[in-house]
């Protein structure tokens, strides 16, 4: 049976560690010792950051219309280093203030989902040694992002984050190149602790996961291997195997440059997954940047096979596939998405610093067969005023064979420091 990491155990784990590093703190002087751990105190900073976010959807099929005003309050501090030792605890606290919306959790299910459900959680407590060269430990609840966040990501999009318990290492001791591993035994997911209790989708996933990513810079571009074996007790379907590679760079070309990215994976059943199947992943994308402007184009296949398609479950999905969330699951005859994407930056305007637009159109269809899935338009708009940071975002999908015609439109306002 897997070892599952709580917040009891690693509190546990956190009051042993003085009596773990007691040896090496009696080789220096007590007066030392203290000094380093009082200087360790006085580096404590605060975390502090909020947002405020209405988001209103309209779906085919759903008489009525989400409207979710939802504000995140997200505390907690981090120390500094004693001992190589570094020590963060966070919680967040999630709720509405318009609930005209299905969270997943509140039983309004006559309305289209916005998955924001009231939660108020411990988002991340962990502790993080540095004291082994080119190497960082992180034991506890944490962020784990690994490249584009396509395999492994915290859905940051979302008021709850997604955070994962266990160990993670990475070294950098073999020159250039840098070696990332992880072993997780529970992630925290999106919909709270209380979505299974609510009949919502499960709020938490354990089961023995191994992540492994390797990345070496060279002068065509980052080159990435990877390997994601994924067991889910609570959703067996998820539990997958999933092996591949990707390479990004980017090259000055002219006036401007252009960036590009190439990724292949193959994947198949794994652990208590009850599924027979090997679906491949592949995808290729490039952009050319000028003076502001931005151009480029992409296109993704996530196939299948026997009927079982290619999954991605710890991924930040919204980032991909189209802000409407269409395909947050892939369909069973998979997905082959191509788009195209122009943005600009306009810089400083007025009161606004850093003012940027950019937009995406989707053209979805079926991998295996010759269905038409539909279309996708997104646009978002972002500037700062001061500290704080405005998006005003916006996603059309346009049904064909595939779910239904949705619009989404979101506004909002983060702030941190």
């Amino acid at each position: 049976m897997a070892t599952r990491i709580t917040p009891r155990i690693l509190a546990a784990t956190l009051a042993s560690v003085p009596m773990m590093l007691s040896a090496h703190a009696e080789e220096a002087p007590k007066e030392e010792v203290a000094a380093t751990f009082e200087n360790a105190i006085k580096a404590t900073k605060p975390i502090f950051n909020t947002r405020l976010r209405y988001e209103t959807v309209d779906q085919d099929g759903i008489a009525e219309t989400a409207d979710a005003l939802t504000y995140r309050f997200r505390a907690g501090l981090e120390t500094g280093s004693y001992l190589g030792t570094k020590f963060l605890i966070e919680f967040d606290h999630v709720e509405d203030i318009v609930d005209d919306f299905n969270s997943t959790t509140n039983g309004k299910g006559t309305f289209p989902v916005v998955a924001d459900p009231n939660v108020t959680e411990l988002n991340r407590f962990q502790l993080t040694n540095t004291s082994i060269a080119d190497t960082t430990i992180t034991l506890g609840r944490q962020r784990l992002i690994m490249d584009d966040s396509r395999f492994v990501g915290n859905v940051g999009w979302r008021q709850n984050e997604q955070t994962f318990d266990g160990l993670r290492v990475t070294n950098e001791s073999l020159g250039k190149l840098k070696i990332d591993a992880a072993y997780v035994t529970r992630v925290n997911r999106i919909f709270g602790d209380e979505g299974a209790d609510a009949g919502g989708a499960a709020g938490h996933w354990t089961g023995d996961t191994y992540l492994f990513n390797a990345s070496l810079p060279t002068a065509i571009g980052k080159v990435t291997g990877f390997a994601y074996l994924i067991d889910a007790d609570e959703a067996a379907i998820m539990s997958t195997q999933t092996i591949g590679a990707r390479l990004a760079g980017k090259k000055p070309v002219g006036d401007g440059s252009l960036s590009y990215a190439l990724s292949y994976a193959q994947q198949q059943d794994f652990g208590s997954s009850n599924a027979d199947y090997s679906a491949d992943f592949y995808m290729a994308e490039a952009a050319y940047g000028i003076k502001g402007f931005t151009v480029g184009a992409g296109y993704e296949v996530l196939g299948s096979d026997n009927g079982v398609s290619f999954k991605t479950p710890f991924a930040t999905l919204h980032k991909f596939q189209g802000w409407a969330d269409k395909f947050l699951v892939t369909p069973p005859n998979g997905i082959e998405d191509v788009y195209f994407k122009a943005g600009y930056k306009f810089g400083d305007v007025g009161p606004f610093k850093g003012l940027s637009v950019l937009g995406f159109y989707h053209d979805f269809s079926a991998e295996t067969g010759s269905s038409d899935y539909g279309s996708e338009i997104d646009l978002v708009a972002s500037a700062k005023v001061g500290k704080f940071k405005l998006t005003l975002k916006y996603a059309d999908y346009s049904a064909d064979a595939f779910a239904t015609d949705t619009s989404k439109l979101w506004t909002q306002i983060d702030f941190a420091f």
